[in-house]
């Protein structure tokens, strides 16, 4: 007889037990360790300094959540609820809209929680929680809705996941760097255009592409290359989606 095979490591495939504990519950757990992570990142996060902050001991926790990789998924699924992704009743005419709509949330998701970019696809299987499971469904019905096939719709969205979290955790440590550092994205782009203009003199078209607003110039190069994206899927579907 063989051995019998350990479990799936995640949360979501283990089975839960309800506890009648209301001082302490898996909620308030995971919107404690969220806001810790979105103050201090994902290297302050431990199951000590989180019973700290809850005012309960590691143990307690314990109760709750199985370990620390266990509440990486909860927190990461935590986050995706946030993403907003449309119905898909618009029709094969509206898809594109629809689309660049859930892209711009996912985008906006991850520089709101910028710890959240260095752990997707590394912990457990976070595809299998609540909020990414609908979110999942919800994207597909979108893209089935604008004509690509089931299989295809499925490639089309990692497709466009990757670009956006491609494209996001560039910001994401950006923005990070930015406030560790006490100053504004305006006072940054101007010291970094000072030593440019020093280190580097007599480059006239970077000089001119650095004087334009930094927030604008990471809006608009999202925007670019989500656009051309949208492009390469719309060949798929024919000039007038369909």
């Amino acid at each position: 007889m063989s051995a019998e095979k350990p479990p799936i490591p995640s949360v979501w495939a283990r089975r839960r037990q309800r506890r009648d504990q209301p001082a302490l519950s898996q909620d308030r757990i995971v919107s404690e360790a969220v806001r810790l992570l979105d103050e201090e990142g994902m290297d302050a996060l431990s199951m000590r300094g989180l019973g700290a902050r809850l005012g309960a001991g590691a143990t307690s926790l314990y109760r709750h959540v199985a370990n620390k990789d266990e509440l990486i998924e909860l927190v990461v699924d935590e986050v995706y609820g946030e993403v907003r992704v449309p119905d898909a009743d618009g029709g094969p005419d509206a898809w594109r809209a629809a689309v660049a709509e859930c892209a711009h949330s996912l985008r906006s998701m991850i520089l709101r929680h910028p710890w959240v970019a260095s752990v997707l696809g590394q912990v457990g299987l976070i595809e299998l929680g609540p909020n990414l499971t609908r979110q999942s469904e919800r994207m597909l019905a979108l893209f089935q809705a604008a004509g690509f096939a089931p299989d295809e719709a499925d490639q089309a969205i990692s497709a466009l996941i990757a670009y956006v979290v491609g494209m996001t955790v560039n910001e994401a440590a950006y923005l990070s760097m930015l406030a560790r550092s006490g100053r504004t994205e305006q006072e940054m782009a101007e010291e970094l255009r000072a030593a440019a203009q020093q280190a580097a003199p007599g480059h006239p078209l970077l000089e001119a592409w650095r004087n334009d607003d930094p927030r604008q110039i990471r809006e608009r190069k999202f925007v670019y290359g989500l656009d051309r994206l949208l492009d390469g899927l719309q060949t798929r579907l024919g000039p007038a989606g369909t």
